[in-house]
């Protein structure tokens, strides 16, 4: 007896490749439960129709050959449980995931898969100031130039801010606390994404409390350092800004310049003109993710959420 193989059959015999086409159509847009309930399947029949698409759509893009790659760790569960997130910016998708914690070992698996021929080629990693990331790049890609991502520094501005906050509620009482207490959104917030009602709270937070109001004003400038396109422009603006802090009493912004200073040459790289690439992409993929992990809860399938991640900027099938 000769068992013929058909070619418009799926992974799954009982289903053909059109209709696992469809299911993985459909579960881009909605979660496993609610396609499973829609169509009368098992919800693993499901996830292992949507698998296959998925696995489809990576073979359709290719092996990447990356010029500028963005290097970012998400969380998969509770407990410091990491992995590492490595996107093509040029071509805007993910294009590894992997690892088993944030540490330099697991860093080198990327340049491992990557191979030697084409890690040669990488002209830019964009990254957060993580050392094991950092330095994993230069043992692997020296003649890479390394860019440290804007929005993680930010951010570390961004805790500086709060840190004063908290500060300045621990030190004031009655109705000077009062006009500090629930702001912390507020403060963190760009002035742009504040509704009305946010921005009478901003101002009136800020002509409350001047040390809040110097803060504010340090941390919203200190953005125009990615407008500047040569080095020395740059250098002068952040040593301007700060020596804005003298006696301002402001150490969690004096421990930020400091940190700055450490990492000077991964911030002023973005002034070269060859290394001007969105630096939004992968904090945008981090959103996307955080979407997807949503969608996913209560799956532990670390293969799935491989899949969901590299494939989540493909074009459809």
């Amino acid at each position: 007896m000769k068992r013929e193989g058909l070619d418009f059959l799926a992974d799954n015999p009982l289903y053909t490749k059109r209709f696992a086409i469809y299911v993985g159509r459909r579960c881009r847009q909605a979660t496993i439960k609610d396609i499973a309930d829609e169509l009368n399947l098992h919800w693993e029949t499901v996830k292992t129709l949507e698998m296959q698409y998925m696995r489809a759509q990576l073979a359709r893009a290719g092996t990447p050959a990356p010029k500028a790659i963005g290097i970012d760790e998400i969380s998969i569960r509770k407990g410091h449980n990491y992995r590492i997130v490595v996107s093509d910016l040029i071509r805007g998708r993910p294009i590894w995931f992997g690892g088993e914690d944030r540490k330099e070992a697991s860093m080198l698996q990327f340049y491992d898969w990557l191979g030697e021929k084409k890690t040669r080629g990488l002209r830019l990693a964009v990254m957060d100031m993580w050392k094991p990331f950092h330095n994993a790049t230069v043992a692997r890609a020296p003649q890479a130039a390394i860019l440290f991502d804007k929005f993680h520094i930010m951010k570390h501005l961004g805790d500086a801010l709060d840190t004063v906050r908290k500060a300045e509620y621990r030190r004031l009482s009655g109705r000077d606390r009062s006009y500090i207490k629930g702001q912390k959104y507020t403060l963190l917030s760009r002035r742009e994404n504040l509704s009305l009602q946010g921005r009478q709270a901003l101002k009136k937070v800020l002509a409350a409390n001047k040390r809040l109001n110097t803060a504010y004003l340090l941390r919203e400038s200190f953005g125009q350092l990615w407008d500047y396109e040569r080095e020395g422009w740059a250098r002068r603006f952040f040593e301007n800004w700060r020596a804005s802090l003298k006696w301002q009493r402001l150490k969690p912004y004096e421990e930020f310049a400091a940190m700055i200073e450490r990492h000077w040459d991964g911030i002023a790289a973005y002034c070269k003109p060859e290394n001007k690439v969105s630096l939004g992409f992968v904090e945008g993929l981090n959103n996307k993710i955080r979407v997807i992990q949503r969608r996913a809860y209560g799956l532990r399938d670390e293969e799935y959420l491989r899949l969901k991640v590299l494939t989540c900027m493909l074009p459809r099938l």
